[in-house]
């Protein structure tokens, strides 16, 4: 039985879609402070003959002034945040998607069955979902270690990495929850991780004599760091984080 739709716990993306700001940028203190300060003027006012109140009706005004300008930066975030987020979710989702397809497909010869019976996605999803609960030696039995460790494979996670950086200084990534933001640098690193994973697969070649030694703590390295990322691309797309490219073939994905 299905969760009523009030007891359903809402997605990454569902609580990135609502209004981000509920709070403005000036730090409580600010505030406390200024109301403290009213308070002790209101305690002095008889002492000093009423002049503690003239500064207290001044701070009050402070105060008020300061509380709308706030909710006026709030108001204009949300506004601003309202006009790219859709953009902006569709962009992290599209990457995350790639993502998953490149891993399947590059480091695992994830080949799926086209017969139409089960969708593309579901396929992915499933053998993600697998690959997911795996340890770094069944990883390995699993890896296709000529293409994962060529040049090509190094020269794609650095691409699918600076695109990731790249969404992280965006000037909207002030908007991002720090929980997505985690998520990214964590799959960020990991994938800079397997790069170096590959290079030190390659002195294996340069050192013949270490070749063993090298190629092995290659492997274990990288099937451990693609767990990782496995997992985080898992993480994402559970949060809402992945979907094809909008214009895509009827019946295919890119």
């Amino acid at each position: 039985m299905s969760k009523p739709a009030h007891a359903r716990k809402r997605t990454l993306r569902e609580k990135i879609t609502a209004p981000f700001f509920t709070k403005g940028d000036l730090p409580i203190m600010v505030y406390l402070t200024v109301f403290g300060t009213m308070a002790l003027l209101w305690y002095m006012r008889e002492r000093y003959d009423g002049l503690p109140l003239d500064f207290m009706i001044e701070l009050f005004g402070v105060a008020f002034t300061l509380f709308i300008i706030d909710i006026m930066l709030v108001r204009s975030k949300n506004k601003r945040w309202k006009v790219v987020r859709d953009d902006v979710n569709y962009l992290i989702a599209r990457g995350v998607h790639r993502l998953r397809d490149g891993l399947a497909t590059r480091f695992f010869g994830f080949n799926p069955e086209t017969d139409g019976s089960v969708s593309l996605t579901d396929q992915r999803t499933a053998f993600f979902a697998d690959l997911g609960n795996r340890n770094e030696e069944e990883i390995a039995t699993l890896l296709r270690e000529q293409e994962a460790f060529s040049n090509e494979s190094y020269a794609y996670l650095n691409e699918r990495a600076a695109d990731i950086w790249s969404v992280l200084n965006m000037k909207y990534a002030e908007y991002f929850p720090p929980e997505l933001v985690s998520q990214l640098i964590s799959l960020h690193i990991c994938l800079k991780d397997a790069g170096g994973h590959i290079r030190q697969y390659r002195k294996s070649e340069r050192f013949v004599e270490k070749k063993e030694f090298y190629r092995t703590a290659a492997i274990t390295g990288l099937c451990d760091t693609l767990g990782k990322a496995v997992r985080l691309l898992n993480a994402l797309k559970d949060a809402g984080f992945s979907e094809p490219v909008r214009d895509y073939l009827s019946g295919s994905e890119r």
